[in-house]
């Protein structure tokens, strides 16, 4: 089987840190005209995974602030980190491999996986592979992983729950992958912030802003979203991504991680009762964000769930690669929407404030159909 693809070959993290089970398309014109792109997925004539959107390079105002968030919330990440990682250790073994859910879930990967390196002097496999909604996880990479790893020492990780699909998504292609002949995984998503209460391990599930969900991908080792198309990706290949080479000048992919990673030693002391209190939580998703959703949904007359994208990482990415119609927050002034503010005044999108929003903020998608 085709080995995974490193750094600096492809992408921006150093090689021992994450191998990706990914077909590499860096060669291919796969970007679209994000208006354009948006029409022909709500039509129904393509879907989101089969391009890329042209990634918005934000101006330098904006760069400063994704500086200042992260030197603010460098701390709260890392203890987040520490009490996910702890936590997987905890209730699956030191001998785990993570897969990260490229590729949001990347640096998190990274990041615990740096964790458990420093902290607990563990060395742990780390790979990311490509889900996509819709149409399940990369089946070729899961082959892989059984084939070289136990599967049932595998840990999914992602950066954070919006209404829980990818989680959805997880499980039922995890299902069909076992019901095909395949390997049985662990369907237990491990994530950062968990705002939805979607899972059941998280370092968190306050609704706050991981730097990490600021911009594309320079803050994600400069590789594209997965992209799943046929008249790319053929039959025992895995779903492909683009390296953005070019945009190395504007990557802060590994300082974000040197960044939070330095804060470790500021949280040690923390993370061991944080865990305590986690193991003893009952910590059993209620979905209780995918009810916020269908709420607002509602109220706003919007045809499709997949138009709401709650929390501040979602919001954030609305911002970033979609077409907006307006953003829902539930306090105007919060510090932790200043970006937001601003991508959303560029784009001329408007803010409304509700404060009864289950989550701190919500990004809603235009309906060009």
């Amino acid at each position: 089987m085709t080995a995974p693809l490193v750094g600096p070959d492809f992408g921006s993290y150093a090689a021992d840190e994450v191998g990706w089970l990914l077909k590499d398309l860096s060669h291919v014109a796969l970007e679209a005209d994000v208006a354009e792109r948006e029409r022909r997925i709500q039509a129904g004539d393509a879907h989101y995974a089969e391009t890329l959107p042209i990634e918005y390079q934000p101006d330098v105002e904006y760069r400063e602030l994704f500086e200042k968030v992260l030197q603010d919330s460098s701390i709260r990440l890392a203890r987040a980190v520490g009490s996910v990682t702890e936590l997987v250790l905890a209730e699956r073994g030191q001998d785990i491999t993570l897969v990260s859910l490229a590729r949001a879930g990347t640096p998190i990967g990274v990041l615990m996986r740096r964790w458990a390196r420093e902290v607990r002097g563990l060395t742990l496999p780390h790979y990311a592979v490509s889900i996509v909604r819709d149409r399940g996880i990369d089946s070729v990479a899961l082959d892989y992983l059984s084939r070289h790893h136990d599967p049932k020492k595998v840990v999914f990780v992602d950066g954070w729950t919006g209404k829980g699909a990818i989680a959805r998504e997880l499980s039922q292609a995890l299902i069909a992958h076992r019901d095909a002949g395949g390997a049985e995984f662990d369907d237990d998503l491990a994530v950062l912030a968990d705002p939805g209460h979607c899972v059941r391990t998280f370092g968190t599930r306050d609704d706050f802003l991981i730097a990490s969900a600021c911009l594309n991908s320079t803050v994600s080792g400069l590789v594209s979203r997965t992209v799943l198309n046929d008249a790319l990706i053929g039959p025992g290949e895995y779903h492909g991504a683009k390296f953005y080479a070019h945009l190395s000048n504007e990557d802060v992919s590994n300082h974000l991680l040197d960044s939070v990673s330095s804060a470790f030693s500021d949280v040690r002391e923390h993370v061991p009762g944080d865990v305590e209190e986690l193991l003893r939580a009952d910590r059993t998703p209620t979905w209780e964000g995918w009810k916020s959703v269908e709420a607002i949904r509602e109220q706003y007359g919007i045809s499709s769930v997949n138009f709401v994208k709650p929390g501040v990482g979602e919001t954030t990415r609305v911002l970033l690669r979609r077409v907006p119609w307006r953003v829902l927050v539930r306090d105007l002034d919060a510090p932790e929407h200043a970006h937001i503010r601003l991508l959303a005044a560029a784009r001329s999108v408007p803010v409304e404030e509700v404060p009864s929003l289950a989550y701190s903020c919500m990004g809603l998608i235009k309906d060009l159909a």
